[in-house]
């Protein structure tokens, strides 16, 4: 581990040099958030294949298979936000790994007996998955663009889309982070990875519901993907499959509702779960 952390203060009594409790938070944050992309260039690999895994996937799935399935339009417009919205699912296993592993090493023990905030370990993990995450957008955006998607609703709108793609990686997040701290291993993080593809692909991300038999087309509908993916296509100005479904139509709505009440539930237990651990 090759950053280092120095803390002046004692719980609950300030900061370094006598700052807020809040100043002292952000500062072990950002130095945890530090310790995160350190690692990013220890091992670059990673990385690399956590951006081009994705980018992978869409060029297949448009030139290959064939995305887009019963939209009236421009299948590729269809296809590329989905994308993006699913590419918020790939990569929590790299969250995971990384909590499993500081575990299995007495690495958060380690923090935990430090004059710093308990939170500031979980803070910098998130941080640091949430700038990849973006990373990872700007990427599959650049690659959409190149084999034929735009966007039509001006930057306003673009930058909405972009912010409920987050949203939802940040829930998704907050699920992963709890996952591994219950599964305590690395070799069972691929196995708790799993989970997330039944989520991921039973959506509208390739087809529309309507395409699909009527009861499965409605489980589809509700899916948080499907939300999230459906409301980046109205505000990009691109083709969405309507249906006509009440959460086709709220869709936007949803797209705020879905990760906010993943929260509730999993930021909650992530916490309590991280403070019992060496209790």
């Amino acid at each position: 581990m090759s950053t280092t952390i120095t803390t002046a203060a004692v719980p609950g009594q300030g900061g370094p040099g006598g700052g807020s409790r809040f100043t002292w938070a952000l500062t072990d944050s950002w130095t945890m958030t530090r310790r995160e992309l350190a690692h990013w260039a220890r091992e670059p690999v990673q990385v690399v294949v956590g951006l081009v895994f994705p980018v992978m996937l869409l060029l297949m799935f448009t030139y290959l298979v064939g995305g887009g399935r019963g939209v009236d339009g421009d299948p590729t417009e269809y296809l590329v936000p989905g994308m993006l919205a699913l590419t918020m699912a790939f990569g929590l296993e790299s969250t995971m790994l990384a909590v499993t592993q500081d575990l299995g090493k007495g690495v958060i023990d380690r923090f935990r007996s430090l004059p710093m905030v308990p939170g500031a370990v979980l803070v910098g993990r998130s941080a640091a998955d949430m700038l990849q995450s973006t990373a990872a957008l700007a990427v599959m955006g650049a690659v959409g663009y190149a084999v034929g998607w735009r966007w039509h609703n001006g930057a306003a709108a673009a930058l909405g889309a972009v912010g409920l793609l987050l949203l939802l990686r940040f829930a998704m997040l907050w699920v992963g982070i709890h996952l591994a701290m219950v599964a305590g291993r690395p070799e069972l993080v691929q196995a708790v990875q799993i989970l997330v593809w039944p989520v991921a692909f039973l959506s509208n991300v390739f087809a529309t519901p309507a395409s699909m038999p009527g009861w499965l087309g409605a489980v589809v509908e509700w899916n948080p993907m499907s939300a999230t993916a459906t409301a980046v296509r109205e505000l990009f100005g691109n083709p969405g499959g309507a249906t006509g479904s009440w959460a086709a139509e709220h869709a936007q709505l949803l797209a705020v509702l879905w990760p906010v009440a993943i929260l509730v539930v999993f930021f909650p237990l992530a916490v309590g779960k991280f403070a019992r651990l060496s209790r």
